[in-house]
């Protein structure tokens, strides 16, 4: 099984590239974020054939979307909203006991509050589905950086937004005992992992960046993970998709 995730940054300015992509790797499970749409703005063409897909967005910012490959499940799965949805940020879907969720936490530039309250809020929810015997993927731009290895030291700045000390304790508590960060799992020492990169002086060019897309697994899907990788020839959006692939 692939599933990946993908920050487009505008799905009407990557319509092809989304195509293209999708075309080339049929990740079974694909989660969108960022997508400045509402549905009806959605080019046509994105909603594939061979997919079941939901759109929930809003015109012109955040957004996010799932895709789930009909040769996993044939039958229209049931896509869902946790209560602390907000601006069109998380979607879910259930497959069996199977929870994939796509998600956008808000960046905190014109509302920190905001986000840190998302982030606490989408930690009780994980926690909730656990609780629950749930398997859980949690997809998407976390806009947090865990550590201090997923951040250019370039780019490392005491106290900037999305590498603050609580906004890292609400990542470790999203985490808590449940989750794996997948791609830090199988790469530990990487040091040059990331998926997004300031859309100025060709820092994407010189991988001077930072790692705020993940892909979260519960254990029982985790300890099947063959590989999970930042696919940074993907795209022109500043982020680059993220794909975990699946024994």
């Amino acid at each position: 099984m692939l599933v990946a995730t993908w920050n487009v940054n505008g799905i009407r300015a990557r319509e092809a590239q989304f195509c293209d992509w999708l075309g080339r790797d049929r990740p079974d499970v694909v989660c969108l974020q960022e997508l400045k749409a509402e549905p009806a703005q959605i080019p046509e063409r994105c909603g594939h054939a061979d997919y079941h897909v939901y759109w929930h967005g809003m015109r012109g910012y955040s957004g996010v979307s799932l895709h789930v490959n009909k040769a996993l499940h044939a039958d229209a799965p049931a896509f869902t909203h946790p209560g602390f949805d907000m601006e069109s940020r998380i979607v879910q879907v259930e497959l069996g006991d199977l929870v994939v969720a796509s998600v956008y936490v808000p960046n905190g530039g014109k509302d920190y509050q905001a986000k840190i309250t998302f982030l606490s809020n989408l930690a009780d929810w994980a926690a909730r589905l656990h609780a629950e015997g749930r398997a859980l993927v949690l997809c998407g731009d976390l806009n947090v950086a865990h550590a201090d290895i997923d951040v250019h030291p370039r780019e490392r700045k005491a106290g900037v937004i999305g590498q603050r000390p609580e906004e890292r304790a609400l990542f470790d508590r999203l985490l808590g005992t449940h989750f794996v960060d997948v791609a830090r799992a199988l790469h530990p020492g990487d040091e040059a992992m990331f998926s997004w990169w300031p859309p100025w002086r060709n820092m994407r060019q010189r991988n001077i960046g930072w790692r705020i897309d993940y892909i979260l697994a519960s254990h029982a899907i985790a300890d099947r993970a063959a590989d999970c990788k930042v696919l940074a020839d993907v795209g022109t959006s500043d982020h680059a998709p993220v794909m975990m692939s699946v024994r």
